[in-house]
């Protein structure tokens, strides 16, 4: 059977390690790291994500800037908000929560957030510095970084290994990708055109689920041994649920358990390492610039 990563329990011990730098920050300087967070309309799933992060920045000391603006919030009005909070010298970090409704341009929006500021590491440049060679971004995104994270903590080697990404969003897939590459990985994407996928994804010594297609990926198509990183959150129906559903990866957790050498769960792997990354890119944010500063 697979050893079970816990993404909780790593990203307990990540937490304790910010709060503590936090504390430092305050006493030496008289700062926190500020978090800005907006919020575009009222979407559940966008929320609850949302009560997360600010939740999390309480336990932590960070302090947290709420911006709830309504669905029909002119492009032009969120792109004042955020140069507002560029001029803040309590804001490190800020986070434009997506997907933002159709009438805005998410590109425009994102370029807009000052690079030292890109906590959640969608700036073009931070981007375009974590696909070149010898160059470092400022920020690494959320997810990808949890990944590679919870990859490390486990002591899982990706130096020299076959590296498979499912799945090439710009928010998980193609920068994880970059990610993996950067540590030395030989790595390989599959998506929606690639044919015979599961041939592909059995000669990965590490899997990095990102699809979106609730558990796609079955025990037949894992290598024996295999790190599987599932990054997928899919509700399916369940009855026998009072919410009437319940959550499960782009994995099949229990036919892949028994062949993998390391699997994440879903819900408790990956997701509670995402908001701790940003917290740490937050923290990251204030300790350069409080020491800039200083």
């Amino acid at each position: 059977m697979a050893t079970v990563i816990d993404g909780k329990a790593v990203a307990q011990s990540i937490r304790s390690e910010i709060a503590a730098e936090v504390r430092v920050l305050s006493e030496k300087y008289g700062k926190v790291p500020g978090l800005a967070v907006i919020i575009v309309g009222s979407k559940k799933d966008s929320q609850s994500y949302v009560g997360m992060k600010r939740k999390a920045c309480a336990e932590l000391g960070i302090k947290s800037f709420d911006h709830d603006l309504p669905e029909q919030v002119s492009e032009a009005d969120l792109i004042k908000e955020v140069h507002q909070l560029n001029l803040n010298p309590d804001v490190h970090g800020i986070l434009v929560q997506l997907p933002l409704p159709k009438h805005i341009n998410e590109e425009k929006v994102l370029t807009e957030i000052s690079l030292e500021k890109d906590v959640d590491g969608f700036h073009p440049l931070n981007i375009g510095k974590l696909a070149m060679k010898g160059r470092d971004p400022l920020f690494l995104p959320c997810t990808p970084k949890a990944c590679l994270e919870l990859l490390s903590r486990s002591g899982v080697s990706i130096k020299g290994k076959k590296a498979v990404v499912v799945g090439r969003s710009n928010i998980v897939g193609l920068p994880a990708s970059l990610l993996l590459l950067k540590a030395d990985a030989t790595v390989t994407i599959v998506h929606s055109h690639t044919s015979q996928p599961e041939s592909i994804i059995r000669e990965a010594d590490i899997v990095i689920a990102a699809a979106g297609q609730p558990m796609m990926i079955k025990g037949s198509w894992i290598k024996p041994g295999a790190a599987v990183i599932d990054v997928g959150t899919n509700a399916i129906d369940d009855p026998t649920k009072k919410s009437g559903y319940k959550l499960v990866g782009d994995v099949d957790f229990e036919e892949v358990s028994k062949v993998a050498g390391w699997i994440t769960p879903v819900p408790g792997g990956v997701g509670p390492m995402t908001v701790t990354m940003l917290l740490k890119n937050t923290l990251d944010g204030a300790k350069r610039y409080i020491e800039k500063n200083n």
